[in-house]
């Protein structure tokens, strides 16, 4: 059996929203499902995301959902996200559209350690890290 390791993101009443926004970024196949379809549909919280997972053609598997009323949500302090490799193109085109409406901690640029890297908090309050593997010069 394989056993991997993917990041699970909370919302505050957002998720579908978002889980499309990293959809746009990062293509693959989303899954959504509320909490009504999971028969709580008299819920306050019918509406809201129980459970999505975005499966891509890369092997990046993330999921997430809303918090259910009552719950605290604290955003962008228990969660990063790091998306790395050798990919030049197309790891530059994940930053540049994880980066539009941003905050950006770190501009993606080399590196000490050889890699072009960058750090930002996207619209959802979530913290992402893109590592860029360069080629030895």
């Amino acid at each position: 059996m394989v056993s991997r390791l993917n990041p699970y993101l909370n919302f505050s009443g957002n998720a579908r929203e978002a889980m499309e926004f990293y959809q746009s970024v990062f293509g693959g196949d989303l899954t959504v499902n509320t909490f009504g379809q999971y028969g709580a549909d008299d819920s306050p919280d019918a509406d809201k995301v129980m459970h999505a997972e975005l499966e891509t053609d890369r092997g990046f598997t993330l999921m997430g959902a809303d918090v259910s009323s009552g719950e605290s949500y604290t955003p962008g302090t228990n969660v990063s996200v790091s998306v790395s490799g050798d990919d030049l193109e197309t790891l530059r085109g994940y930053w540049s559209k994880l980066a539009e409406g941003a905050t950006v901690l770190v501009p993606l640029e080399k590196q000490m350690w050889g890699d072009e890297f960058g750090m930002c908090v996207d619209r959802f309050g979530i913290q992402w890290l893109v590592d860029i593997g360069l080629p030895a010069a």
